[in-house]
């Protein structure tokens, strides 16, 4: 009984993403989940959401945050959140941005939902408009920020990082500050979905540790909090390099404690995933499946405490490669999401690390 304590306090889930719609007004190039324009078989109804919340709520209090595919094309998206709310869940919703504006800024803060991520991911609109593949893209995000801005409802800017946008990333966090983001939120590309095509456009092992680098070095020059996301080995950079942070304020979609100080991939450990049709994943990225909640009765604490894949995300001990004895480990951990789509195991060494361990511990 007490070994079970142990465990369940440990792995407490303090942050799921949870895919309500996998509807998308969007065409993006590095779309994980290849999202388009039309209606989804089997997603959850309203009821099985509010059944889902209530199971979540009753052994946890993680941020939920509200995904899709737009998120705002559900019809009962403000009723979903609302319950959350209710139940004392931190409700954080994701849109595309197209279809946020006055009226809609103020359904989200009624609804209880406390901060939006809006995609950056290019400076101008050419650039942004050009890896989401669709014209005014970039115009309905900056109309959105501005929404969001004349209402104060919090909002990141999330930025996924390619070959296609290198060059302007001190340029986008730069805007992200002059627009009042609370968080900056650079992804770094892992090829799964539409992003398979995009392999080409992945950064090397060399530039992803150097812009890595960088962007440990912009925490003690930003007044936005800055989260990392899809590169857990960010968590040795800020380890080895260690920068005074001036910056305050909630860390946007992110909970506390779970910063640019906090462990690396979070995928089983503290972070979950649940797609539009309720399979729980360790994140969006990686779809191994550690149980489907319609088989389960929407018993997602079940499966949290229980799932044998979850058992081996959370064994970074019996981690292959270098991954597995690095001094590194329980801070970082590697992505497994990234390891699974180029190696075909998702308990391979992060391909993308050029750190080598100096000794075996």
């Amino acid at each position: 009984m007490e070994a079970e304590r142990h465990h369940t306090k440990e792995f407490l889930p303090r942050l799921i993403a949870w895919e309500v719609t996998r509807s998308c007004n969007l065409k993006c190039k590095h779309c994980r989940a290849a999202a388009e324009n039309k209606c989804y078989d089997d997603e959850l109804t309203t009821g099985e959401c509010f059944h889902l919340l209530d199971n979540i709520a009753g052994f946890s209090r993680p941020i939920i945050i509200l995904t899709g595919g737009e998120p705002m094309l559900r019809e009962d998206i403000y009723r979903i959140a609302r319950h959350g709310a209710d139940l004392g869940l931190r409700m954080v919703m994701a849109p595309c941005g197209m279809l946020i504006d006055d009226e809609t800024v103020e359904k989200i803060k009624e609804a209880g939902i406390e901060c939006i991520s809006i995609s950056l991911d290019g400076a101008t609109a050419e650039s942004h408009d050009g890896f989401r593949n669709v014209p005014g893209a970039f115009d309905g995000a900056m109309a959105a920020i501005d929404a969001a801005r004349r209402h104060d409802l919090a909002f990141q800017v999330n930025t996924t990082i390619t070959k296609h946008n290198i060059n302007e990333l001190s340029d986008i966090m730069q805007l992200a500050e002059e627009v009042g983001a609370m968080t900056f939120n650079p992804f770094l590309l892992v090829p799964t979905g539409r992003g398979k095509e995009l392999a080409d456009q992945e950064i090397s092992p060399d530039q992803y540790e150097q812009t890595l680098q960088w962007l440990n070095k912009q925490r003690g020059r930003s007044k936005m909090q800055l989260r990392v996301t899809c590169a857990p080995h960010y968590q040795r950079i800020v380890r080895q390099n260690p920068v005074e942070c001036h910056n305050a304020g909630e860390p946007g979609l992110t909970p506390k404690g779970h910063g640019s100080q906090a462990a690396g991939c979070m995928g089983g450990k503290s972070f979950a995933f649940i797609s539009h049709v309720g399979k729980v994943q360790i994140c969006g990225f990686l779809e191994t499946e550690a149980g489907d909640l319609k088989e389960n009765n929407f018993d997602f604490e079940s499966i949290w405490k229980n799932s044998e894949f979850l058992r081996h995300i959370r064994d970074v001990d019996h981690y292959e490669g270098k991954c597995g004895y690095c001094e590194y480990r329980r801070v970082c951990g590697g992505c497994r999401a990234r390891a699974f789509a180029l190696t075909g195991d998702y308990l391979a060494s992060e391909p993308f690390c050029v750190y080598e361990p100096k000794t075996k511990t």
